[in-house]
């Protein structure tokens, strides 16, 4: 009979105050790592928002000094460093930026700071450094009219590439820029250099220099994309500094140079 009781006590259910529950599977959420600029970054992009504005100044002071139909060269200097020095107010401000997705790694999601306002820069200023070019050389609407386009093409689809969520992506129209790249320095270099010697002795030798220096800076920038952006080998305060000495050189530089050069071959 003791035995039947203990037997009928397992069957039947009892009420507990504490339930035994087994624990349901929990799902860690990946948690986002962000690289971002830090305090020389920042600082770079206001020292280089200085620099611009002054040289737009300067450039727009010295228009003044020359007739209006000569002005020109003048007018497309000044606005290229007045939109890069807007960009790199938007940039140094906190603006004109976003984060890119680079990928995931054992429930971590890593993101880069990219300043599309960089990007938007580009696609305003260096058509107009490229007109700078083509106007000293004379070439003609057709060929201005081609390299133009593949300028723009090179900044979008490196804009792209920048935001691309796959390796495909990314390095795919890294490629497209790239080759947009060789159209326009093939145009300039063989067309316009032809058409500058064409033009006059002096004329040919201050454009072969002035696009030389031009084209060895414009293939710094693809790589300093590529060591950024593209591969994260650098981080995003090195990627600001290389862009920053890039972008004074190919700008006021390239503006005083060309202005005042141009300038002295007029008086002769």
């Amino acid at each position: 009979m003791d035995v039947f009781k203990k037997t009928q006590s397992l069957l039947v259910p009892t009420s507990s105050s504490h339930p035994s529950v087994d624990p349901l599977p929990t799902v860690v959420p990946n948690v986002p790592i962000y690289t971002q600029a830090g305090e020389t970054g920042r600082k770079t992009l206001w020292v280089v928002f200085v620099i611009m504005f002054i040289s737009t100044i300067i450039f727009a002071a010295l228009s003044y000094r020359v007739p209006v139909q000569k002005r020109l060269f003048h007018i497309l200097t000044t606005l290229i460093t007045t939109f890069a020095a807007i960009s790199y107010f938007a940039m140094a401000s906190g603006d004109g930026h976003a984060s890119a997705f680079i990928g995931s790694h054992k429930h971590y999601d890593y993101y880069r700071q990219v300043f599309y306002a960089r990007y938007i820069d580009w696609t305003l200023t260096t058509p107009l450094l490229l007109l700078d070019l083509a106007f000293l050389a004379g070439l003609s609407g057709a060929n201005i009219f081609v390299a133009i386009i593949a300028d723009i093409i090179m900044i979008i689809t490196g804009l792209f590439a920048a935001f691309g969520k796959t390796e495909g992506q990314k390095w795919g129209y890294y490629t497209i820029a790239c080759i947009a790249y060789l159209v326009v320095v093939y145009i300039l270099a063989v067309s316009g250099r032809r058409n500058a010697v064409n033009r006059d002795a002096k004329v040919g030798t201050f454009f072969t220099s002035l696009a030389l220096f031009t084209f060895v800076l414009w293939t710094i920038y693809p790589i300093v994309w590529g060591l950024g952006e593209g591969a994260q080998v650098i981080g995003v305060d090195a990627e600001i500094v290389s862009y920053a000495i890039l972008d004074v050189l190919a700008k006021p530089v390239f503006g005083f140079w060309l202005l005042i050069t141009h300038q002295r071959l007029l008086a002769t």
